[in-house]
């Protein structure tokens, strides 16, 4: 391709972004951003993409096979697996103005995930124990309302997702499939130029099964979440669910001191209550109240400056849903307004849980469930029984120790680029689909979903591959093999020769982005350093009958013969 005819080139005067792939992917002319979380590919960003999921597909055909499904879901099916006023990032589509309106007044989903369409298109094909196992996949874009869109094409909300069901007739046949689908998907991290990276880490299961789900995640140093690594077993858990022993603080307090309820109006943040009553802020409790699907009121209390982890809290109390309380359930249980919670003197009907973190404390605050007020020189075995056990349903932080060995975690920034997740039955009973088994029984169908995102993916490659001029593309995604720059072009030598090799290159195979502008060479360096090509070709009166070969990744270049140059290749 000539970059003279290339639609979108480099922008390198483009703003700068708070994200490296934000950035380097709009200077170098690889997406424009329409609005905030929503891109259009160019024409080099296209090719990316494309060879993302063609390499995807390549190793997804080997255990499934690919449909495409639509991107509008009728609101009935979502209802149907009462996910309709759960998914908190839910979008719809709807009739925008008046004149649509009349015509159809419909609402439909704009699919963030598709359980609720494959699940009854299975259901159509696939009911006898001879179809099983099976699955199916797609590549496709998704939509997704996202609170936070300021990592370029790391988190959008309309993005590309490649999205795998699998279907099978017993949980050992799925576990079976389970395990094979993690070697394809390290296979193509590994096509991909992350594989070196990218790693399995445990992760929360949700809310209908008691297994761990894993992610496939590529350590970067931009990625927003946080894995928790232990070291002698070789495990990685995601932030979310790696179990946790905070550490221990030590105190100079060496006897109790008396209860004693203190005064302190709206206060905000527990650095600023622990600063308020002059304690360090580990002796402050962060107290929450929950109501279960069975109607329970829970009281959670971890040691201050942790979050309570609701997954890990709804897993030990053993219910199926877990939401706080509202403000007048709050002020029921407490007499107080939100904010006030303490664990002294709550109702007997209250199920109280404590984190092991408010263990081994001595005077700590909590609390006073009176508005504005906060009971201080609390200790266990005077003003409150020392309960039988203590839980472990804080989000952990970095400091924190694997209990099972009692090493410190060591602590890594990631990035997701993929994740299998079992499903059970969870949607073949919200709409009623069995197999008929051998002996002519009906019985359950088991699955599992696993997830890609290519978008995403490329934004993780840019921000794991580049320096400061630009992007470092690996060849397997690079938009072309070769940049070929022409220099001196208004030389008749020079001009043939570089035609001449460009023409050679096409003909064996070799995609070639040829810069043949007559612009200074220092834009041309540039440009070419900017697009990350892995190879750049410079064809000069300098370099004479030679050819000026240099990768991208390496600061020399050397000279070489047209024929050395397609041996290389």
């Amino acid at each position: 391709m000539y970059y003279s005819k290339l639609f979108g080139k480099t922008n390198k005067k483009n703003k700068e972004f708070s994200s490296v792939n934000a950035t380097l992917l709009q200077k170098g002319g690889f997406i424009d951003m329409v609005m905030a979380g929503v891109y259009t590919y160019l024409p080099l960003g296209l090719r990316v993409l494309t060879k993302i999921e063609q390499i995807i597909r390549e190793e997804m055909n080997t255990i499934a096979d690919e449909v495409l499904m639509p991107s509008l879901t009728p609101k009935t099916a979502w209802e149907q697996t009462k996910r309709l006023n759960t998914v908190d990032v839910l979008m719809k589509a709807s009739p925008a103005n008046e004149v649509s309106l009349q015509k159809h007044n419909s609402e439909y989903i704009l699919n963030p995930t598709h359980e609720e369409v494959v699940t009854p298109l299975a259901q159509k094909f696939t009911v006898s124990y001879k179809s099983f196992p099976f699955a199916v996949y797609q590549i496709q874009t998704k939509f997704r309302n996202e609170p936070r869109v300021k990592s370029g094409l790391l988190r959008g909300r309309e993005f590309r997702m490649k999205d795998l069901y699998s279907f099978h007739t017993s949980v050992e046949d799925f576990k079976k499939y389970y395990e094979k689908s993690k070697e394809v998907y390290t296979n193509v991290f590994k096509r991909l130029g992350l594989g070196d990276d990218t790693v399995i880490a445990l992760a929360s299961g949700g809310s209908f099964t008691e297994d761990f789900s894993h992610e496939f995640q590529t350590l970067c140093e931009s990625g927003e979440d946080s894995l928790f690594y232990v070291k002698s077993k070789n495990i990685y858990y995601n932030k979310e669910i790696a179990p946790s022993q905070a550490p221990q603080v030590q105190y100079l307090d060496k006897e109790m001191l008396p209860l004693e309820d203190v005064l302190g109006e709206h206060i905000i943040g527990v650095q600023e209550l622990a600063d308020f009553l002059h304690i360090p802020v580990e002796k402050t409790t962060k107290t929450l109240l929950f109501e279960t699907d069975t109607g329970d009121i829970i009281a959670a209390a971890v040691r201050g400056g942790y979050d309570i982890n609701e997954d890990k809290l709804r897993k030990i109390i053993g219910c199926k849903s877990l939401k706080l309380a509202g403000k007048d359930v709050v002020k029921k249980v407490t007499q107080a307004e939100v904010g006030y919670a303490g664990i002294l003197d709550l109702p007997s009907e209250v199920k109280v849980y404590l984190d092991e973190s408010v263990d081994n404390r001595m005077n700590f605050e909590t609390g006073a469930n009176k508005t504005h007020y906060h009971s201080i020189n609390v200790n266990f075995g005077r003003d409150i029984p020392r309960p039988e056990k203590f839980f472990d349903f804080k989000v952990a932080k970095e400091g924190d120790r694997y209990p099972e060995t009692g090493e410190k975690y060591e602590v890594y920034k990631a990035s997701e680029v993929g994740n299998i997740f079992p499903l059970y039955t969870k949607f073949t009973e919200s709409f009623g689909y069995t197999f008929t088994d051998q002996d002519g029984t009906e019985k359950p169908v088991y699955m599992g979903c696993y997830g890609i995102g290519p978008s995403r993916i490329m934004g993780v490659i840019v921000e794991k591959h580049h320096d400061e001029k630009g992007i470092m593309w690996p060849k397997a995604v690079s938009p072309f093999q070769i940049h070929l720059i022409g220099l001196n072009l208004e030389d008749k030598d020079v001009n043939y020769n570089c035609y001449n090799l460009y023409k050679n290159l096409l003909n064996k195979g070799i995609d070639v982005l040829f810069d043949d502008r007559s612009t200074s060479p220092g834009e041309k360096f540039a440009d070419a350093d900017l697009i990350g090509i892995p190879v750049r070709l410079v064809v000069s009166k300098k370099t004479g009958d030679k050819i000026e070969y240099k990768e991208r990744t390496h600061k020399d270049s050397r000279l070489i013969t047209a024929s050395e140059l397609l041996s290389l290749l």
